[in-house]
């Protein structure tokens, strides 16, 4: 049950919606080469506009070349691929996140579990925010499937979540109790409570119900002083290099009270670019190979064809 969850889960939420920032590692570089509207930059910014405006379709189909983008969504519904949730550091607690919030009584039972485990707790908070922040950048160095561009701007984020855990008002009993109502509630919009409901809404379903669930918990989290559209909209972006289709571009962000300074790799396919980490990602999931009974795939209502990413 979520209320019995410890801090560090409640901290945590955070990185998930601040890893879809996650866009590589920290280095400087002296060139700063000219870039065009569709160069690699701009790619980049595109995907960050989609974030900012709440539209996870977008960001999905901008993030993959559309041949991919349909073979995911059959992977989606065979039950061989969550990607695009797969880029976040606790997918696989969503669905059990997600059900629980959206189980009847949730908010009376959420509101309890908060008096009793969080209210007031400030000194305590504080401390698992100051531990899991030390824990977690050790993690990631240390942990073999990030690549070192990975783990340095992961380090990066998990330190600026830790010091803003232990800024933020967690323990304050009135913003614990105001906002659990309106999570529950864009919660149980989705529909999305269990493995089944995933794989009948499908990838481009599935991105669509959650991209309420996902703006509201931005703005759960803006409340506690940490804004992520921020973070979005303040994102800048400057081509490092580029030899022939294959570049890298220098993102700079504000992520609480410290400046993110990472440097992402981009491909360049069929004359669109894409980072190099989520196709790898995508390429990854599809290399995954189906049940030997898996149910043969069947379009849903929330399905559409994906038009090409603009």
């Amino acid at each position: 049950m979520l209320s019995r969850l410890p801090i560090c889960r409640w901290i945590l939420l955070a990185l998930p919606l601040c890893s879809l920032l996650a866009l590589a590692a920290c280095k400087q570089q002296p060139a700063e080469p000219a870039e065009s509207a569709s160069g690699p930059a701009a790619a980049v910014q595109q995907l960050i506009h989609r974030l900012r405006d709440n539209d996870l379709v977008g960001f999905a189909q901008a993030a993959v070349p559309p041949a991919e983008y349909a073979q995911l969504e059959i992977a989606w519904r065979e039950g061989r691929s969550r990607w695009p949730l797969t880029e976040l550091p606790l997918d696989d607690q969503l669905e059990a996140l997600l059900s629980a919030l959206a189980a009847p009584d949730s908010e009376r039972t959420l509101q309890q579990g908060f008096k009793r485990n969080f209210a007031n707790q400030d000194k305590d908070l504080k401390d698992a925010a100051r531990s899991l922040g030390l824990f977690g950048v050790q993690y990631v160095k240390r942990e073999g499937v990030y690549t070192d561009e990975e783990r340095a701007h992961y380090a990066q984020l998990i330190a600026a979540l830790s010091e803003w855990a232990q800024r933020a008002p967690l323990s304050d009993p009135r913003r614990g109790m105001a906002a659990i109502p309106p999570l529950v509630a864009a919660a149980r919009k989705t529909g999305l409570t269990d493995e089944k409901s995933f794989r009948e809404a499908g990838m481009t379903g599935s991105l669509r119900r959650l991209s309420p669930f996902f703006a509201q918990a931005k703005t759960l989290l803006a409340s506690y002083g940490l804004s992520l559209d921020r973070s979005f909209s303040e994102l800048r972006t400057v081509l490092v290099e580029q030899k022939g289709d294959q570049a890298r571009v220098r993102v700079h962000y504000p992520l609480g009270d410290r400046e993110i300074d990472t440097v992402v790799s981009l491909q360049r396919r069929a004359g669109r670019w894409y980072l190099t980490d989520y196709l790898r990602h995508a390429e990854q999931a599809l290399a995954i190979p189906a049940e030997e009974e898996a149910p043969e795939s069947q379009i849903g209502p929330d399905t559409q064809a994906p038009p090409p990413a603009s």
